[in-house]
């Protein structure tokens, strides 16, 4: 035990990929002919305990529950429905309380969902390993590897536990969910530089990760919580959840309104006591009149149903969301860092690019369908195909293990995903795979295979046998002393291909050589072809040049982004030519400078924000780096959104203000620790979602600036006779009526107001802005002014009249909510003119909202149930139309400000920017 124990600690974070297999061997004592024997196995497991994921400790479903109350503005509700109980005022406290419990459910609901990210990461491990135990191979449960263990993979395998590679033939493993690569990865059991990152350590094998093809034997060096997926399982346990940007901004606000509203309650509270005017319990009513009035208990309510309507309008976008308050968070976005593989790209490789000595060749489409064209100059050749690509063809469909087949509408690959990619560049040419297979049938094959870097194949047609072959350009050009031109073959121009091979590969292209012989006379050999028996008289046919390439809709969705101000940063686990040569294409950064993973750990913080401020393509990034730059952009006061597919991503993603998860292609721990999951895994459907988000912004601060001045106006009433010391122009309970049906029935309806037209034209909001600005106070304190004094002037002109004192609170009830109706047209656009009948369209619910308002009002004057509860008394129709004109000149007195407002550009600037 003790031996095992010393072994754990002097192996711990030794850089094997840097180490000869022999001490390898050596250092973990282990024999890779016969592997661990019974004995030293178990002392091991008992040493390092079980291959699997640590459970962290969760929070149980009560302390869950519990701390969803534990918000401000929950606190103000509770103490608001209370009170409102007190006053009997069941309704009013139901809603409130429903209100609550349904925000406290949403958010417990949601975090047990968040929680399944790190179970999502355990579900990926491999559930048996096939390991050499005395000598024997065996097969047994992943759980009881150990360090040392000899494990034999094989196509098709899951890879159980991180392996130093020993003995590699023609292993490709998928490594995707890791590194981001989107290509296979070859495998070697020769040595590796120290500092390589994960993506480049083409000696080890990962866990969680799959074997395309070849087998393996490799030495067990990590397992459970020291492999790499075991240190992203870290690192997505370590990272907390952020609050919303709007989450912050409503508790400082609800603090804020909490504390004024008691210091203005105590004193009026003293002053009305002082001037004695009042009984005890009539001015603790108006008192608490005053306080619930002003507390807005309907904006919670509201900003829920706003941000659950945000919800349906990205669900119909392709953007689905898993946690409510990330609906306003998207539209306060700044910066959107993005993954390249299947986010930007497609995910499928292409072949976009062909070269041959008579020149070179653009090939567009989509992917691995079938649909596109080659070009020479911006020519189409489909009309006119030269021999040489013709002959290029040929070898594309023959020369190939591949297959492509359509699933579900889309195009899917099984093997090499370069292989797979030839097809589509022969169909666009006009050949067919089928028909050319069943003219030049197989004789027989030389495997691709890492060792010698080409695949060839001996095919029969009617004009004879064919050698055709494929691979890397470099082997391909050492076995040919002609290439082919539209005359025939000539001497080979090496320096000319070997020109031409760079320049592709500077486009982050990755390159084939096509060659054939025509009559090779390799038929019948007793053993097959070998590799040796390639011969060195090959026809050079040209290059192809393969990429996965940009989604022709991110690159809108990009130019539409930085139009909104939002910057758009690339972090991929690919190499750093491929994501420089991708991002130019999507217009991301500035088309030249990119940044290495190894570049970002010799940086420290300061430097890192520094670096994030200028740069936006960043490469080889591991998880941690990742990590790393979403913090260093957040430091520097922006708001991120993180979007990704794999496991490398979760970590980030779970950190920034936003993790976006692709929903086709993404793993389930993404999708578990993200916001959003795109349906379409399209980065198009994010800038959509962020057009939403700024209208669920946009609709939320209108909201608050209709609903706050009016709250106002109704506290500042019943004060103004507590201060001046004459007849209450509103009861405390005819308040809470005006309150309860303009909140649900007035303030609801800006809930489903509509885009504005430049909403994308704007800059995202400040992360530091409170959610009431200097304009916002303003607009309180104005609108609040002159709805107090419209409302005054109709009590005392009744009064003044001879009217009932209830017939003048009634009539100032309805002055009161009238303005409310009014200013709810004015709200609709905060500045610009609601002067024109098409300023009140978009939104149908405006009007069924006025119309409800409209029926409660004449129930609350003139039905006796109301008149009872209420002590209200009848209008005669002529009052009705004063308070109709009084309505009138509110709005336009609005308008008048919003035309001021609009004059002043300085102004106008101010509040456009929000």
């Amino acid at each position: 035990m003790k031996a095992a124990q010393q072994l754990a600690a002097e192996t711990d974070g030794t850089p094997w990929h840097a180490l000869p297999a022999n001490e390898v061997e050596r250092q973990l004592k282990v024999s890779a002919d016969q592997g661990l024997d019974a004995a030293q196995a178990l002392e091991r497991l008992d040493a390092c305990g079980p291959n699997r994921l640590p459970q962290g400790k969760k929070r149980g479903p009560v302390a869950r529950l519990l701390g969803q109350f534990n918000n401000i503005l929950i606190y103000v509700l509770l103490v608001s429905g209370f009170i409102k109980l007190m006053l009997s005022l069941w309704l009013d406290a139901s809603i409130i309380f429903a209100v609550v419990v349904l925000n406290a459910l949403l958010g417990f609901v949601q975090e047990g969902r968040a929680e399944k990210a790190l179970d999502s990461i355990r579900n990926m491990l491999s559930a048996h390993a096939r390991v050499l135990r005395d000598g024997a191979a065996r097969l047994i449960s992943a759980d009881d590897l150990v360090p040392g263990d000899i494990v034999l993979l094989e196509s098709g395998d899951k890879i159980p536990a991180d392996l130093r590679l020993l003995e590699v033939k023609n292993l490709r493993t998928e490594e995707a969910a890791l590194t981001g690569e989107s290509i296979p990865a070859e495998k070697t059991a020769a040595t590796v530089s120290a500092n390589a990152t994960v993506g480049d350590r083409a000696n080890m094998a990962f866990s969680g990760t799959l074997v395309v093809s070849g087998r393996a034997t490799g030495v067990v060096v990590a397992t459970g919580n020291h492999t790499e997926l075991g240190r992203i399982n870290q690192l997505l346990g370590e990272v907390t959840l952020l609050e919303t940007p709007l989450l912050r901004q409503i508790k400082k606000f609800g603090y804020t309104i909490t504390a004024v509203i008691g210091v203005v309650s105590v004193l009026l509270f003293a002053w009305g006591h002082w001037l004695g005017h009042m009984t005890f319990v009539q001015l603790f009513q108006a008192i608490v009149g005053i306080a619930v009035s002003v507390i807005p208990e309907g904006l919670p309510a509201l900003i829920t149903i706003t941000l659950a309507i945000g919800v349906q309008r990205m669900a119909r976008r392709n953007a689905i969301i898993r946690r409510l308050p990330a609906v306003e968070t998207l539209g306060s976005v700044s910066r959107i860092c993005s993954d390249k593989t299947g986010t930007l790209t497609l995910m499928e490789m292409m072949a976009t690019s062909a070269v041959t000595a008579d020149g070179a060749y653009d090939v567009t489409g989509d992917g691995y369908a079938c649909e596109g064209e080659v070009s020479q100059d911006g020519r189409p050749v489909a009309g006119a195909v030269p021999d040489t690509l013709k002959m290029m063809c040929l070898v594309s469909c023959l020369c190939n293990d591949a297959e492509l087949f359509q699933a579900d509408g889309k195009w899917k690959v099984e093997g090499d995903p370069t292989e797979g990619a030839l097809y589509p560049f022969a169909a666009k040419l006009g050949m067919d795979r089928g028909e050319v297979a069943a003219a030049a049938p197989r004789v027989d094959a030389i495997p691709f295979e890492s060792e010698h870097k080409f695949m060839a194949t001996l095919n029969r047609s009617a004009d004879g046998d064919m050698l055709l072959v494929k691979g890397a350009p470099e082997v391909i050009l050492e076995h040919c002393d002609r290439q082919q031109t539209s005359g025939g073959a000539v001497l080979i121009d090496r320096g000319h291909f070997a020109r031409e091979g760079e320049r592709l590969a500077a486009r982050g292209e990755r390159v084939l050589g096509l060659a054939w012989l025509p009559n090779p006379g390799l038929a019948g050999r007793p053993d097959g072809l070998d590799p040796r028996d390639l011969p060195r008289d090959l026809v050079f046919l040209g290059l192809v040049g393969l990429m996965d390439p940009p989604r022709k809709e991110a690159i809108e969705a990009v130019r539409e982004c930085h139009d909104g101000g939002i910057r758009v940063t690339m972090i991929t686990g690919d190499h750093k030519t491929t994501a420089a040569a991708v991002a130019r294409r999507l217009g991301i950064g500035d088309g030249r400078t990119a940044v290495a993973g190894v570049e970002i750990e010799a940086m420290n913080d300061a430097a890192l924000r520094e670096c994030v401020r200028e740069v936006d393509v960043f490469a080889r990034a591991s998880p941690e780096h990742k990590l790393r730059l979403v913090k260093a952009i957040q430091a520097n006061g922006q708001v991120v959104a993180m979007t990704g597919d794999g496991v490398n991503d979760a970590p980030a993603l779970k950190k920034a203000d936003i993790g976006v998860a692709m929903g086709v292609k993404g793993t389930e721990v993404t999708k578990e620790a993200a916001g959003m999951i795109l349906a379409d895994d399209n980065f198009a459907s994010i800038s959509a979602a962020v057009k939403e988000g700024r209208t669920v912004y946009n609709n939320i601060e209108k909201a608050i600036l209709f609903m706050l001045p009016t709250n106002v106006a109704q506290g500042a009433v019943i004060a103004s006779a507590i201060l001046f010391g004459f007849a209450l122009p509103i009861t405390a309970p005819q308040v809470l009526w005006v309150n309860m049906i303009t909140s649900v029935a007035l303030g609801l309806v800006i809930s489903f107001e509509p885009h504005e037209s430049d909403v994308m034209k704007r800059p995202p909001r400040a992360v530091d802005r409170p959610i009431l600005n200097r304009f916002g106070i303003w607009r309180i304190l104005f609108v609040g002014a002159a709805l107090l004094i419209y409302t005054l002037l109709t009590f005392f002109a009744l009064q003044t009249q001879g009217a009932s004192e209830a017939m003048a609170r009634t009539a100032a009830v309805n002055a009161i909510t009238l303005g409310q109706v009014f200013y709810l047209l004015n709200s609709r656009h905060l500045i610009l003119s609601s002067l024109s009948t098409q300023a009140h369209g978009g939104n149908p619910l405006l009007w069924y909202g006025i119309l409800a308002v409209v029926v409660l009002q004449l129930l609350f004057t003139y039905a006796p149930p109301f008149q009872a509860i209420f002590s209200t008394e009848s209008l005669p129709l002529s009052v009705w139309a004063r308070l109709l004109a009084g309505a009138v000149l509110f709005f336009l007195f609005v308008e008048a400000e919003k035309l001021v407002i609009r004059s002043v550009p300085a102004w106008r600037n101010a509040v456009m920017a929000r």
